[in-house]
Formats: structure tokens, sequence, C-alpha cells
């Protein structure tokens, strides 16, 4: 009886081993699809490990990935997305790609961090196979800097476009119209009226980040702004030492104070515009859901415009800081990653949800003629429904900025020292950017 059960058994034992062998041991013709397909096998979902360090761009592409689900049914995604405090995000991201184990399929990269991650050999995808396609529906200096060596490594939320944010209840009671300021040096002749007028500064400026300068600066025409176009510091030149002067000058006469806080992103400034403490700011058009979300009683009173330009004729606008989404080289689902972050980012529905959900100015310029970016929201109720009009405006005047791997000393450099010892101590900006300068090269 034991000798038949051993020869029973011997018989399945080589009857698996055919079995297997006719399969070729690589898994079933169906798993097989499924992998073709960007699937996981069995039908179930890939998992899509996605990393940033804003809440509400989680959010975001969850509900992307619902809608490209519901797009693709036969491309299935699950997107795991964890959101980490900004430093750490970065530092951890850094890590992963230089150890070759743990990063995700997908990360956020801030705009002055981007650099790092291009340095040597990007461990990032070049992702001009996606964005090509969709290229002269994109404003291009938006994938420009996030670029090395003709290839994209990034797609941005956002234009950014610096516009400028007045609160026309002020200015009605110095009788002056917004349209009629042209250039800077209109807006410090209506600054000065505002101020004898109603005793109110017409404007706050940074002195611990450079939403108040870096906009004035790249906004002069040519491609140099902190760097010349080529990738040399260019921060003594008049480009640059001009706005600083021109803002030293309207802090001697009142027209403007420093930001309470140092910047326009602090509980004390945001009280202080609220209360009425400013009649304008200069940001990027990203900075609406600012007011919307933390300065609730100038609802109504603040108008959009395009930024005075240096003389008459010369660009209104910049392009202003940016989130670059990237797939690692490490991904073991590079393609699906890349087809889902074209889809949230690139496509036409993508672009209107990034305007209905977060309130950004998409990087699609043919979407904002759109029916759907007039449609009432919480951004048209607070600011009238005309918000794209001055984006299509200055369409043609948004200049860009030059980003590479020495961006990020040059910001720290302003954002530590140049703006505090030129606007605050009031100390001669020539000299603190030369001195700045040779600490840099």
């Amino acid at each position: 009886m034991r000798k038949q059960w051993v020869t029973m058994l011997s018989l399945l034992l080589a009857l698996t081993v055919i079995l297997s062998a006719c399969s070729g041991g690589s898994g079933s013709p169906a798993e097989e699809t499924d992998k073709a397909a960007g699937g996981a096998a069995n039908g179930s979902p890939t998992k899509l490990q996605f990393w940033t360090f804003n809440e509400l761009h989680q959010t975001f592409y969850e509900e992307m990935a619902k809608r490209w689900n519901e797009a693709n049914p036969d491309r299935q995604i699950e997107l795991v997305a964890n959101t980490f405090p900004y430093d750490d995000m970065h530092n951890k991201l850094l890590v992963a790609l230089q150890s070759g184990t743990g990063a995700p399929d997908i990360a956020d990269i801030e705009l002055n961090k981007f650099p790092n991650f291009l340095k040597g050999e990007p461990q990032l995808l070049p992702l001009n196979d996606v964005i090509d396609p969709e290229i002269n529906n994109v404003v291009k200096s938006r994938l420009d800097i996030y670029a090395k060596d003709g290839q994209y490594y990034g797609i941005d939320f956002h234009v950014g476009a610096a516009i400028i944010y007045y609160n026309k209840e002020i200015l009605d009671k110095a009788g002056v119209n917004a349209d009629d300021i042209k250039t800077w040096a209109d807006y410090e002749a209506a600054g000065k009226q505002v101020l004898d007028a109603t005793g109110v500064p017409m404007t706050t400026l940074e002195t611990a980040d450079l939403w108040s300068l870096w906009p004035q600066v790249s906004q002069a025409p040519g491609n140099d702004d902190f760097q010349t176009a080529d990738g040399q510091v260019n921060i003594t030149s008049p480009i640059v030492a001009e706005p600083i002067k021109w803002q030293q000058n309207l802090l001697k006469q009142g027209i403007a104070i420093p930001a309470p806080g140092g910047n326009h992103h602090t509980e004390e400034y945001y009280g202080l515009m609220n209360s009425g403490g400013a009649a304008s700011v200069w940001m990027p058009m990203w900075y609406m859901g600012r007011f919307v979300d933390y300065m609730p009683d100038l609802k109504g009173k603040i108008i959009i415009k395009p930024m005075p330009a240096w003389e008459e004729g010369q660009p209104r606008s910049a392009g202003m800081g940016g989130t670059g989404t990237a797939v690692m080289k490490t991904s073991k689902n590079a393609d699906l990653a890349k087809a889902f972050l074209a889809f949230a980012k690139l496509s036409k529905e993508g672009n209107i949800e990034i305007w209905k959900q977060l309130g950004f100015d998409p990087i699609r310029s043919d979407v904002w003629t759109d029916p759907a970016l007039s449609e009432p929201n919480k951004f048209t109720e607070y600011f009238g429904p005309d918000i794209f009009d001055v984006l299509t405006e200055v369409k043609d005047e948004i200049e860009g900025v030059n980003i590479n791997e020495k961006t990020p000393a040059i910001s720290d450099a302003f954002r530590t020292s140049i703006l505090v010892r030129t606007l605050l101590d009031n100390e001669d900006a020539d000299k603190v950017l030369n001195e700045a300068a040779g600490q840099l090269k």
C-alpha cells in the first residue's frame, strides 16, 4: 500500500513539472496581458506611490486618480499618496534616489529644490514623450524651468503669472483709478496720493522672501534675472539693483512698509491686509487662494490687474514659483506613472480641475477661455467673473525665470541676508549685492 502511494505521488510531481514547463514559468497569458496594459496581475489595480509636501496637492491627485480609473477601466491604479513636511520630503526623496531604494513612483518637487534633483545624471525620467504632443497648448516657459539638456523632467500646476491685487475701496477714497497705473513710476505716484489721502501705505514688501523682488527683476525685458541666460550669477546688474533701490525709496517715503512677519504668508500679514492696512500687493496669481482663505473681509473689494511695467510697452508679468511633478527612474511602472501624470496635469480636464480645485492659473493657455473657467466658484465670488481676462491680456508678456543648480544658494542669500540688509537696515544696495556675489561665486 505504501509503495502505491509513493508511486502516485511521483506521478503527480511529474505532472506538475510538465504543466509548469508548458506555461513557460512566466505567468499566465492573462497576467501578461495585464502587464502589457499597465495593470497589475489578476486584474487588480497597479499601486503608484506618490509623495508631496502639500495636502491640497494630495487631494487633487486623489481626485484625478478616481477620474483616471473611470476613463481607463483596463489600466486601473491605486494611488498611495503621502504628504510630508516640505524639507523632510525633499531630503527623504533625495536620499532615496541616491541610494536607489525607497523612492515613490511620482513626487512633487518645489521649484527652488528642483535643481538639486538635476545634478549630474538626473534620477528623474524625461517626460518629453507625454509633453511633446501637448507642447503647443502649454506656456513653454513653465516647462523650461524643469528642463536639462533638452529633456523635460517636471510638469507644473500653474503659470504663476505675477499680477497686482488692489483694494479698490482704498483707491476710490484716494481718487486713484487702477487702470491709469501703467508703469512703476505711475504706481509710486499713485502710492503717494493714497498715503496722503488715507494715511494707508500703498503696499507691503517682503524682507524674508522673494515674492516682492523676483517678479520685478524677472519682468525686465531679456533673458537675464538673478542669473544670466547662460547661468552666471547676475545679482550685481542694474536688473537686480534698481528694483531694490526703488523699493528702498518706497520704504523711505512710507509708500511701502515691510510685510509683517517678513513675508506675505504670515498670520500678521493676513491680519494687516484683512483690516485694510495696505492698498495693494503684487503676487503670483496662485495667491488668490490666500485672499479667499485668510482675508475674508476683503471679499468684493479686491480687483486684479496686470503688474505695472518698468517702461510702458515692456512686459507686465513673470512666471513665479511652481511645483514640478516628476516620475522617478526607479519606478517599476514608469509608463503608467507618466500616463497618469499627463492625464492629471497636461490634459484639458486636468487643467480645468487645477483651476476648480486649487485656484491656480493652468499651464494650458487654451483653457483660459473655456466656459468652465467662468463658472461661479469661491474665486469668482471673491474677485468677480473676469479673472482670466487679465491673464489673457498679459499672455505674451509672462517672462520666464532662470533656474539651475545655483538657484537654491542665490535664493537663500536673498532670504537670509540681502533683503534684510537693504530693506530693513537700509544698507547701500550695490555694496550688499557685490559682497553677496563674491560669496556666491
